[in-house]
Parts: structure tokens; sequence; C-alpha cells
């Protein structure tokens, strides 16, 4: 049962937690009957697709390691081969457990203005029922859901910071073999490729052992701060929603719609360090050479041009979720990754993972030279 409605500024609000405001089992759940399954394949190709994915998650271990001259330590798990449904399950549980700091702070802003608003009307503070909570986590769930479902029709490999647990690397099978077939390259080469950038995201949250937290902890510390306020949030809505056709147009970005100023300033600090790993998997993942994979430049050049081509309502949704910036991240990391080590060499970039304060700067990621500066003096 709820405790007594709170009558003291110290007292509590009561047992709420901000992680009930998503029903995450039931979003799982919806997102993964919403998605489609994937192209069509006999048994035999799911079963060599699977054996060749978890094949070249093993070869791309020592080509990364040489090329960014970084390892993944002993003990590493293993990469895992999954479905859409089994990617959408993961990111799930990793999406609960990194937002439910935040949420936990919205609830209890939400809960001490409305105490306040009750205290000066001289009323009491209502509980929350049970009932409505359930049915409002259902209703965000079956939000997540639609958005998870279409997202997970996208994604070739991630890297699982898992908050809650133990971080790994994920291979979405169906997507892997979507995109070989569309593009029209060599299948034992495509994959190959794509491990080795997902492989690279590994080696770099392994062998730079602050990395991940330091990661979880500024995403979360960005979330508590991009909430509005509750007396902001109709304010903030009307402001968003204004702001909705120049992001549907692309003459806006979705993150630049929903924070302030000071927000976005901090969201690029978050962006620079995102553009840096998507920037250096992409580049260490072209750098293997035709020796490894024979058909890398041919696999480049193709996957590029799908990157571009996406069709009028793809490219809008990337645009609402914010994808677009991600796509610039590939390009504008890589570019700063190889500028630097043009001038300082592998090893000399490596400073990069030094610590949180090596890391780029907003503004250096556009300007190599200005790290390099900072950096190395």
């Amino acid at each position: 049962m709820s405790e007594q409605p709170a009558t003291t500024d110290d007292a509590p609000l009561d047992d709420v937690r901000g992680s009930a405001l998503v029903d995450w089992e039931f979003a799982a759940a919806a997102a993964a009957r919403l998605a489609p399954p994937g192209p069509r394949a006999s048994r035999r190709e799911i079963t060599d697709l699977v054996t060749d994915l978890r094949s070249a998650a093993a070869r791309a271990v020592d080509p990364v390691a040489t090329t960014a001259r970084l390892s993944t330590p002993p003990g590493t798990p293993e990469a895992l081969v999954v479905d859409r449904a089994g990617w959408i399950r993961a990111n799930c549980a990793s999406m609960d457990a990194m937002l439910a700091p935040v949420l936990d702070e919205v609830v209890r802003r939400k809960r001490a203005a409305d105490r306040d608003r009750a205290q000066r009307a001289g009323r009491e503070l209502p509980d929350l029922g049970a009932t409505s909570q359930a049915i409002s986590a259902k209703v965000t769930g079956t939000e997540v859901a639609g958005l998870l479902s279409w997202i997970s029709t996208k994604v070739l490999g991630q890297y699982d910071l898992a908050p809650q647990g133990t971080p790994g690397l994920m291979f979405v099978a169906p997507n892997i073999l979507a995109a070989e077939r569309e593009l029209g390259v060599d299948p034992t080469d495509f994959r190959l490729w794509v491990a080795m950038h997902e492989e690279t995201h590994r080696v770099q949250f392994t062998a730079v052992p602050w990395l991940r937290e330091h990661l979880i902890e500024r995403a979360r510390s960005m979330g508590t701060r991009i909430m509005p306020e509750p007396e902001d949030l109709g304010q903030r809505l009307r402001e968003i929603v204004g702001a909705l056709p120049d992001v549907v147009r692309g003459e806006a970005d979705i993150t630049q719609v929903v924070a302030t100023p000071e927000q976005r300033e901090k969201l690029a600090e978050v962006t620079a360090v995102m553009s840096l790993l998507e920037g250096h998997a992409d580049v260490v993942m072209d750098e293997v050479g035709p020796s490894v994979i024979p058909s890398v430049a041919e696999i480049r050049r193709r996957f590029t041009q799908r990157r571009k081509g996406a069709g009028n309502v793809d490219k809008l949704l990337r645009r609402l979720l914010g994808m677009e910036a991600k796509m610039r991240q590939y390009k504008d990391g890589a570019i700063f990754v190889r500028a630097v080590q043009d001038q300082v060499g592998v090893e000399g970039f490596n400073r990069v993972w030094t610590s949180p304060q090596t890391l780029p700067r907003p503004t250096e990621i556009a300007d190599p030279q200005a790290w390099v500066a900072r950096v190395h003096g």
C-alpha cells in the first residue's frame, strides 16, 4: 500500500518510481510482434548466416587490434547473433536501466510540484492510482514499441553498453542479410566488414575501462537536464510542435528542437564523443584493407550510396528520431580521426583514450588541429 500523503517538505512523496512510467516488458513483446521477420531465407541459409557471423566476429579481433592498436581483454563475452526480436529485448532491458534514474527524477519533480500546489490550496497530495499508472505505462510502452519495431529493421550490429549488467556485442542477422542482398556485395566480405565496425566499438569500451561508465553517466545526466520542469512542460511542447515542420523539411535537427540553448551545449559534448566512436569504427573497418576484405572499397562505395538513397518516409522517420544526426556523426568523426592520425599517427591519436579530459570537445571535431594542439602541445 502507498504511504499517507506527504505533509512536510522532506517527507517522501510516495513510493512511485519513474521506471514505472514505461512498461518495458510490454514494449518488448509488442515491438517483437510488430517487427517484420526479415527477408525470406531457407533453413540452410539461416544456419550458414549465423555460422558466418560468429566466424566473422572472431576473425575481426586481430585485424582490429592491429589497426587500432587496442586490444579486447581476454575473457570478454563472445558476440551474439540475434534476430530482430532479440535485439528489441536486449535494448528494452538496456533502455530501462539507462532511463530509470532519469524517469525517477521526472516523477520526483512532478510530485514535488503537485505537493506545492496542493499545500498552497490547502489540500492533500492525491495518491497516484495503481490502475491509472498501469494503463499509462502500457500506453507509453506501446509508443516505445512502435519506434523500436522500426529501428530493429535498420541496425546491423551493436555493442550494447548494458547499464543493467554485462555489456556485449550483437549482430542482427536478418538486417545483415537484407543489406547484403540489397547492395549486391560479396556476403563473406560484407559480414566481416560489419564485424570490423562492431569489434572496434567493443575494443573501444573494453580496452578503455573508464569509457563505458563515463558515457552512461553523461547520457543519464543529459536526459535529466533535458527534461523540462513540470510548470514548463506545456510551453516546451508548444515550441516542439511549432518547430516540427522545420524538422520534417530537414531544416532543423530534432535535438535542436527538444533542448534549450544551455542544454544543447551539454548535448554537443555527448555528440562529440559519439562522433569520435562512430568515426573511429568507420576508419578502422575501412583501413583493414583488401588483404583482409578484398572488396572493401566497393562495399564502402555502395554502403555510402545506400545511406543517401533512403525513401521519403524513411528519411522523415530518421529526421524525427534524430538518426540523420547519427549519420553525420559517422562522417564528421571519420574526418576527425583521419586528420589526427595524419598529423600524429595512430599512437598519437590513441591519446584520446587517456581520460575524459582528452576526449574531443565539440568544436574540436570540426577542428582536429585544435585537439592536437591541446592534447599534444
